[in-house]
């Protein structure tokens, strides 16, 4: 059933695609028979045609030509106005194609392909005035954008959900987290609600996204948000930087999540998570709702957070609903019983090369867990040989590795063998592992596992002896050795205990820091990872600056942000036409002008190549809108429709904008370019044409399969 709907979905889109290119030629079709240029043909589709019709001929299958020889002698094209009139013939044929993907019109005296076919007939469009092929050539583009905005119209009408401008988690380090207020706070924090960026007012999170994506890295932006308990907006000033995993521009914010659990097949990590909270055997399942903690009702995430923090790392009672299938009134309710886990400090690195941030650990001190395989990827190469819950002993030459390091081996070594020891079942066990590339489309190294933190074990990787802190005044990040600097730990070290007390995980560990009071040091007795035996005991110093850092962690919800449903608001025209209308045309031009927009930083090297959709990428994403409802399907089509109107009209050879030129450069200089020119420039609209299609296809392969 669901191949079934996938399959639907994805020729609704092409349909829908095919449509915005009909709408394009029909705008030159009915502009020529304004213009009064000769309109040869008219096609629903491309190829040869399934049947047509023509004035004084009627329906036929395949094409009228034959039936036009066979009554006159000539061929449509051979005779002229007179000739047709006389013979009570149209001078149109109207066709319906194999591929009905679009459209075309053919205009005497008009072929892109070919500059030289033009036509001494008075009805020819090479000889029409100028400002009439103007009007011929956009017209094309005007109507894609009056359909965008219809289509717009429509969806605010029924009405579009979107996420919520609301910031939901700032990522540790960002320029979201180091932005300055106007009134000297630092960051911006999970609640506030973004209104404006650069002026640019803000109604959904992808308005974030895409304001801060087209920002530049050497220019500072002002991002207005309000905050619970302010009367007034706050301002800050925040300078975006290249976003490390998708490469676009970003100030490392998130959207906020509701306390609906994703369904599975949106996102299937969900189950996984369930499970390892414990939540799966108590009766939880994906698509419910938490409705309370401890009986305190939860309205988002946020809420739930401050509950979790607030109960001191004692189990919290929760409370679930599953909606009936109205999707209103509660079906069945469930009462689980749900542990907190601590926040860790985010341990942030540089590259080799710059001093900027790039990544951070998770760990305390300088301290970070051993990597741990979650999953192992079916049909991966490694099946069977690594398993769930395997420990990362080491990998290659490296020893203990962290999180990073794990990452980076796999990309450096490439595909082939690798040796590892790995932790199972308490044992290390050495295994020959294997890293293979993906595919001719995705060539990264992979080996077919999921890599966590082992945060039920309590021992250590490799430590981090320095760490990168944000400057106070510039903001640049600085060098700052943590208190296990020149300890000589070894990485895979075993924690048994701090100051006396045992540990038996990260919690353990966790506790015994954060509990204490106050600067000094930690007696740490670790079993070292050359015997069961060789214990050792350190002492390691936690200045005041380290102390008030790790007080500062709070007990986090063990349910992360991204397994629930997003906090959606919806667009909507409230029944007001008017209303409608305008919001149609301002999201139209508000498209508009972030398509010239993405071409500019494209150029300027902000967004890169890989970003850019191709028509495999549009349908692919366009069948996941259809399943959310056919307002999202109207949008994402007026989105496309625009798109196709302002590409159709850069000034390039073969689209409609460098013909324009054509044009303005002919009402300058009294005669058109010259046939020389005009083949050269098609031929070079060609081969970019083909290039683009090549590269975005590439994308769209690369983006769906990895």
């Amino acid at each position: 059933m669901e191949l079934l709907t996938s399959g639907f979905n994805i020729l609704l889109i092409m349909v829908g695609f095919g449509v915005l290119i009909f709408v394009h030629e029909l705008g030159h079709f009915l502009a020529a028979k304004w213009a009064g240029v000769r309109t040869e043909g008219f096609s629903i589709g491309f190829g040869p045609p399934i049947c047509s019709w023509r004035k004084g001929i009627g329906f036929r299958l395949g094409s009228t030509y034959e039936a036009v020889r066979r009554r006159t002698g000539q061929l449509p094209g051979e005779l002229s106005d007179d000739e047709l009139r006389d013979a009570g013939l149209g001078e149109t044929e109207y066709s319906l194609r194999w591929l009905p993907l679009g459209g075309f019109v053919r205009m005497l005296g008009q072929d892109d392909v070919k500059p030289a076919a033009t036509s001494d007939n008075r009805r020819s469009f090479n000889v029409r005035p100028i400002r009439h092929r103007m009007v011929v050539i956009s017209a094309g583009v005007v109507m894609n954008l009056l359909f965008a905005g219809l289509l717009f119209v429509i969806a605010f009408t029924i009405g579009v959900r979107f996420e919520s401008p609301i910031i939901g988690q700032v990522v540790p380090g960002s320029p979201a987290a180091t932005a300055v207020a106007s009134d000297g706070s630092v960051g911006l924090r999970s609640g506030d609600r973004v209104v404006d960026i650069d002026g640019h007012g803000i109604e959904t999170f992808g308005d974030i996204q895409i304001e801060t994506a087209m920002g530049r890295p050497d220019v500072d932006m002002t991002v207005r948000v309000e905050r619970e308990g302010r009367s007034e907006p706050l301002q800050f000033t925040v300078r975006p930087r290249v976003d490390p995993t998708s490469r676009l521009m970003g100030i490392g914010v998130m959207p906020a999540s509701s306390t609906r659990l994703l369904v599975v097949d949106e996102m299937p990590i969900v189950d996984s998570v369930l499970d390892r909270a414990g939540l799966a055997k108590q009766g939880v399942e994906p698509g419910m709702t938490l409705t309370a903690v401890d009986g305190e009702p939860v309205w988002n995430y946020d809420s739930y957070a401050a509950l979790s923090d607030g109960r001191g790392g004692d189990a919290l009672e929760t409370t679930w609903v599953a909606a009936d299938e109205t999707g209103r009134g509660a079906d069945r309710t469930v009462v689980a019983s749900l542990d907190p886990v601590p926040q860790w400090q985010q341990l942030r690195y540089t590259d080799a090369t710059s001093t900027s941030i790039v990544g951070y650990e998770e760990g305390l001190l300088g301290l970070v867990p051993m990597v741990r395989l979650s999953s192992v990827t079916a049909g991966s190469p490694n099946q069977g040989i690594l398993q769930p819950g395997d420990i990362v002993l080491r990998i290659g030459n490296h020893q203990a590795p962290r999180m990073r390091t794990f990452r980076e081996f796999i990309v450096e070594h490439g595909a082939g063998a690798v040796d590892m020891t790995i932790l199972r079942d308490g044992e290390p066990v050495s295994v020959t592992a294997r890293i293979e590339e993906s595919g001719i489309f995705d060539p990264r190294p992979l080996m077919g596992v999921t890599p966590t933190y082992a945060w039920d074990e309590p021992r250590f990787s490799q430590p981090m002896e320095v760490v990168q802190s944000e400057g106070r005044e510039d903001s640049s990040p600085s060098a700052v050795k943590t208190p296990v600097a020149s300890l000589g730990l070894l990485g895979g070290s075993r924690i048994e205990s701090i100051n006396g007390l045992p540990v038996d995980d990260w919690r353990g560990i966790w506790r015994a820091v954060h509990g204490r009071d106050g600067a000094g040091e930690l007696e740490v007795t670790v079993l070292l990872p050359t015997t069961n035996v060789d214990r050792r005991t350190v002492r390691i110093p936690v200045d005041a600056v380290w102390t008030d850092e790790v007080r500062a962690l709070a007990w986090q919800p063990s349910l992360p942000y991204f397994v629930f449903e997003p906090l959606f608001v919806l667009r909507h025209a409230n029944g007001d036409p008017l209303q409608a209308v305008s919001m149609g045309i301002q999201e139209t031009a508000s498209f508009a002008v972030l398509t010239y927009l993405t071409i500019d930083r494209l150029f300027r090297g902000t967004v890169k190549v890989e970003h850019l959709q191709g028509p495999v990428g549009i349908v692919h994403i366009g069948s996941k809108v259809a399943d959310r409802g056919f307002s999202y399907l109207l949008f994402f089509l007026g989105l496309i429709s625009v798109n196709l109107a302002v590409i159709n009209f850069l000034p390039l050879p073969i689209v409609d904008g460098g013909l324009f030129l054509y044009l303005v450069y002919e009402a300058f200089k009294g005669r058109p370019p010259s046939v020389g020119f005009q083949n050269g420039a098609a031929l070079v609209g060609l081969l970019l044409i083909a290039t683009a299609f090549v590269v975005t296809f590439y994308n769209d392969i690369a983006r769906i399969i990895g």
